[in-house]
């Protein structure tokens, strides 16, 4: 089956280990390649889906090899528009450990993506043969022409019988494209008018709250702290909004420290009405205690591919155990350096049967 996955891929760079920029530089960072949806789209090719990319790069050495690293694990590549407009967008990770947050800087004004109209992608050939196309929050938020091309994107994968997948994915530090608004006016402004042709909407712990004003009643995300049985009615009132979509998947993170989460997922099915929750233990949701991230950039894309090849696989379509494959996903992303997800198939089934202890295998 193919999925389509629509948005901007940037450099990212980040210094050694936990070091500061300012340790850092002068001196080296890290070169890899990163966006949400090429990291989705990475993870289904490693899956062994037919995952297919589209995206707007700059013409010159440094987005050919962006290409080349995302046709090196198995992405489809041929429409990703090649254009002298614009620039490759740069983000700046710096890696968080106790106490202290990890810190993203955007550097992607004027990206080629950010300057290339709607009518530039042909949608209809594009999604020729797709069983599901992705896109997300992220996206809209670059630029004016960059909402466009989504809502355009959306509208014709609607039209053409295609399931859609949006990640809403709230970056207050974007949305600064129309200065008469603040950025979570300016996003719930331009995502109520993609939702619509939504199937299944995902989204972390406070999306909803910041995008959609729909609250998970006490949860203080900031201090750690959620109301996991309040999250049901999150997702009700969504489908209410939005009564074309069909499932509503969150991830649940729970903050000890930068080094430390607990982490799980919800999955709400409408027709049924009912929410799933993993990982379980005892028929209760208990959430993976991760006590030593090594990298949680990407863990939310690494949900949503869980998500996404779990609903196209018979095997695992079962609403508990998608979002269990889902959940195991994203878990195991946390161990990976880097936005993409190396994790395969089997490792993330062998998670969701409880081998969680991390021996050697030999």
């Amino acid at each position: 089956m193919r999925v389509v996955t629509f948005g901007e891929i940037m450099g990212r760079l980040t210094p050694q280990g936990t070091w500061r920029l300012r340790q850092s530089l002068p001196g080296t960072l890290e070169v890899s390649f990163a966006g949400a949806e090429a990291n989705v789209a990475a993870s289904l090719a490693m899956f062994g889906l037919t995952a297919r990319f589209v995206s707007a790069l700059p013409t010159h050495a440094i987005a050919d090899a962006c290409v080349a690293a995302l046709a090196a694990v198995g992405v489809q590549t041929q429409h990703i528009l090649r254009r002298d407009d614009g620039r490759l967008g740069l983000y700046f990770l710096e890696t968080g450990a106790n106490q202290r947050p990890s810190q993203v800087i955007y550097d992607r004004d004027g990206s080629t993506i950010s300057r290339t109209p709607p009518d530039a992608y042909a949608w209809k050939e594009i999604l020729d043969g797709a069983a599901w196309f992705h896109v997300t929050g992220i996206t809209p938020a670059i630029s004016e022409l960059a909402a466009e091309s989504t809502r355009a994107a959306v509208q014709t994968a609607k039209e053409l019988g295609v399931t859609v997948s949006c990640d809403l994915n709230f970056r207050k530090k974007l949305w600064r494209w129309n200065g008469s608004r603040s950025p979570r006016d300016l996003a719930e402004r331009t995502m109520r008018q993609i939702l619509p042709h939504v199937d299944v909407l995902v989204a972390n712990e406070e999306d909803c709250g910041d995008v959609l004003g729909i609250r998970a009643g006490d949860t203080d995300v900031s201090a750690g702290t959620l109301v996991i049985d309040r999250y049901p009615d999150v997702a009700r009132s969504v489908v209410e909004q939005f009564p074309g979509i069909t499932h509503v998947a969150i991830t649940l993170r729970e903050s000890i420290s930068a080094s430390h989460n607990n982490w799980g997922g919800m999955l709400y099915n409408a027709k049924e009405g009912a929410a799933h929750f993993a990982p379980l233990a005892g028929g209760e949701y208990r959430p993976y205690a991760i006590t030593h991230i090594v990298d949680r950039v990407g863990a939310g894309d690494a949900f949503a591919a869980g998500l996404i090849f779990a609903m196209l696989t018979p095997e695992l379509a079962s609403p508990d155990r998608a979002v269990a494959f889902a959940a195991a996903a994203s878990c195991l992303a946390h161990s990976i350096l880097g936005d993409f997800n190396f994790s395969s198939r089997s490792e993330i089934e062998a998670l969701m049967g409880g081998a969680a202890t991390g021996r050697v295998i030999r």
